[in-house]
């Protein structure tokens, strides 16, 4: 016994806090396998903390008033039964997802009247996503039909409106997909996805990834009102730059320095905070994007006559957007170095005048010490002379008393010969409160 507790503490290891959920996280969306037809409804909902946390709550009340489980405290996905469909929730980085699947309309397996796409309406089927309470602005609808391609044709062009179609076959021939990425009556991206020999994991995997790409490319595209907001602010700092630049190189002294400096700080300012805004959004647009691209890459989609894949609709369409979002970042950096440049040479050019300032300042306190000091060395000599002249004054009234009553002394000479020592004495005297004052 003591033996396999010694094997048993030896194997034991400390693990590090976030162990579990590093290796969690490779399974956190796993691909579910599904077979055609399949009904897929999805919604994107963006959520910050505080919504993804009141979101979580009220899903896990949902589930509890259903009988079903209810996701673990740090699950990302759940996936309960919700009759007649099955609801499959997410949560991610800045959104939540709301997928529900529904079953085949056709009553028997040969039946194909109940493959006609899209049908019913997804206001019949969305019904179902007032259960849980919204939570937070919808971004992304779509409306995914999964149908044997048999059992449609080349018909599937009519299910969409007049705009461009986008079409192509993925998984090696095994499936059509096709979609116009125009919103329906409802609100809804619809997207068909036509089964020729989808196995079940990949019909799942080709579903899930087509509902991402949709996703990525709606939230892609929020970077898009944001750059065109942005846009005027900085063509007014780039037409505004080379202005203050040009006064910059005119302008003399210290004021219009200051006033060229305190101008070009607040267009800095300006910059930046539309910068520290913009940030996290295209970062996160730049993000999608790769997302995209992957996702796109993996499909592995095949041309079909007359009609542009995915990849080549997304690419005309969405680069454009993202090639802004890009540029604007770019020149706000840009114009970033610029103005930080600009603004530490003027702030040199203030410097300088500033040391300019302080040393004509200290020269001229350097000449008023000067002064102060010959004033006071003037005000000690003649301060000597008044203290001689006093103190003889009372020699000569004592050597004139003493002439008088005791001693017969001339008191004039004995003033005289007094007067080198008083004068050296209040020198002294002086000289030596002088230094004392210096010392403290």
């Amino acid at each position: 016994m003591s033996g396999r507790q010694t094997s048993e503490n030896k194997t034991a290891f400390s693990a590090h806090p976030a162990r579990s959920r590093v290796l969690a996280e490779v399974h956190a969306r796993p691909l579910l396998p599904i077979e055609a037809p399949r009904r897929l409804l999805h919604f994107g909902f963006m959520t910050d903390h505080w919504a993804a946390a009141k979101d979580r709550a009220a899903f896990e009340a949902f589930c509890i008033s259903r009988a079903r489980p209810a996701p673990a405290p740090d699950a990302k996905h759940h996936r309960i039964d919700v009759p007649p469909a099955i609801l499959r929730w997410e949560h991610h980085g800045e959104f939540t997802t709301y997928t529900w699947e529904f079953p085949s309309q056709a009553q028997q397996p040969n039946d194909m009247s109940g493959h006609t796409p899209f049908w019913p309406g997804p206001d019949e089927l969305s019904s179902l996503m007032h259960l849980v309470p919204q939570p937070g602005p919808l971004l992304v609808a779509v409306d995914l039909h999964l149908l044997p391609e048999r059992a449609v044709g080349d018909s599937y062009r009519h299910s969409f409106g007049s705009e461009q179609l986008a079409a192509s076959e993925v998984e090696n021939g095994a499936a059509r997909i096709a979609t116009d990425f125009h919103p329906d009556a409802f609100g809804f991206i619809r997207i068909l996805v036509l089964d020729r020999k989808l196995s079940a994991a990949q019909a799942g995997a080709l579903v899930q990834r087509l509902l991402e790409i949709e996703t990525y490319r709606t939230l892609a595209l929020l970077g898009l009102p944001q750059a065109q907001e942005l846009a005027p602010a900085i063509r007014q700092i780039e037409t505004e730059l080379p202005l203050l630049m040009n006064e910059m190189r005119e302008s003399q002294g210290f004021e219009a320095n200051k006033h060229l400096l305190d101008r070009l700080t607040a267009l800095a300012a300006d910059l930046e905070t539309g910068a520290a805004h913009s940030l996290f959004r295209f970062g996160a647009t730049r993000a999608y994007h790769e997302l995209i691209g992957h996702r796109l890459h993996i499909i592995d989609e095949r041309p079909l006559s007359g009609l542009p894949t995915f990849a080549a609709f997304l690419g005309r369409r969405l680069t454009p957007a993202i090639r802004t979002c890009a540029s604007t970042e770019a020149r706000q950096d840009n114009l970033s170095r610029k103005l930080a440049r600009a603004a530490q040479l003027l702030r040199t050019r203030v410097d300088i005048a500033l040391e300019s300032q302080n040393g004509d300042l200290l020269r001229k306190m350097n000449n008023r010490a000067r002064m102060q000091l010959r004033l006071q060395q003037t005000v000690e000599g003649l301060s000597i002379v008044a203290l001689t002249y006093y103190l003889a004054s009372i020699f000569h009234i004592g050597f004139d008393g003493i002439h008088k009553w005791l001693v017969r002394i001339d008191p004039t000479i004995a003033t005289a010969i007094a007067l080198p020592f008083v004068f050296l004495v209040v020198a002294l005297m002086l000289r030596r409160i002088r230094k004392h004052y210096a010392d403290v």
